[in-house]
């Protein structure tokens, strides 16, 4: 009678008869479906008619090559899952284009409704809040904003009266933060809001690389927030 072992021998020894074959001959070295099929069709063939093999023997060969045949169809649908994965992470990088994110910095330009947007992150109350935007190039004055007495927590700021030619001309803003308390004055980093001018998609991984105008490459991971 032949057994699961007996096929197996069969497989193994055409496995060897392939690895053997001079490399210049054509057609595929692996086993596959029909491969499978044929040696179990001889098998049964072979069988002595005496002593049959039994249900339970064939059930188990079956159940064998459905295994590896399941494996086999699991792997391709990973395969295509990865493919659409990179493809959805290039779409959802390159959408980030033009959006403004927001990073640690005191530079900002006006976003296409002509607002400088930040925030600042207040460790405590303050009696005080006073924001002030000058030309990055020139020093000059352009904006301050007194916001008075304010809890801890974060601060949103706004200014969306930028001047026409600055704005026209994409230019730098420098942002500065002035906190007040117990009589006295302190300077404070603020964050702003900055362009993605470009994005770059590793081949492996979730995160991608943002080029951020005055600022460079940030890894996406940093990003807390985007308008």
């Amino acid at each position: 009678m032949t057994s699961i072992d007996g096929i197996s021998s069969q497989i193994s020894g055409l496995r060897t008869q392939t690895s053997l074959q001079p490399e210049n001959v054509t057609g595929s070295q692996e086993l596959g479906q029909q491969d499978f099929l044929t040696l179990m069709t001889t098998q049964m063939k072979n069988q002595d008619p005496f002593a049959p093999m039994e249900n339970g023997e064939f059930l188990a060969q079956m159940a064998q090559f459905s295994t590896v045949n399941g494996l086999d169809t699991i792997n391709q649908t990973l395969e295509s899952m990865s493919a659409q994965l990179g493809s959805s992470r290039v779409l959802n990088a390159s959408s980030m284009i033009g959006r403004q994110v927001l990073v640690p910095g005191t530079l900002a330009r006006a976003d296409s409704a002509g607002a400088i947007n930040g925030v600042v992150d207040l460790v405590g109350s303050v009696s005080s809040v006073s924001i002030r935007y000058t030309d990055a190039q020139s020093g000059v004055l352009l904006h301050q904003q007194e916001m008075g007495p304010q809890p801890a927590g974060r601060l949103d700021f706004s200014w969306s009266d930028v001047p026409a030619n600055i704005r026209d001309a994409n230019g730098a803003i420098r942002v500065s933060v002035d906190v007040g308390g117990n009589g006295q004055s302190a300077a404070i980093a603020p964050m702003v809001y900055a362009r993605v001018i470009g994005v770059e998609v590793p081949p492996e991984g979730t995160d991608f690389t943002l080029n951020i105008e005055d600022y460079g490459l940030r890894n996406s991971l940093e990003i807390s927030a985007l308008r």
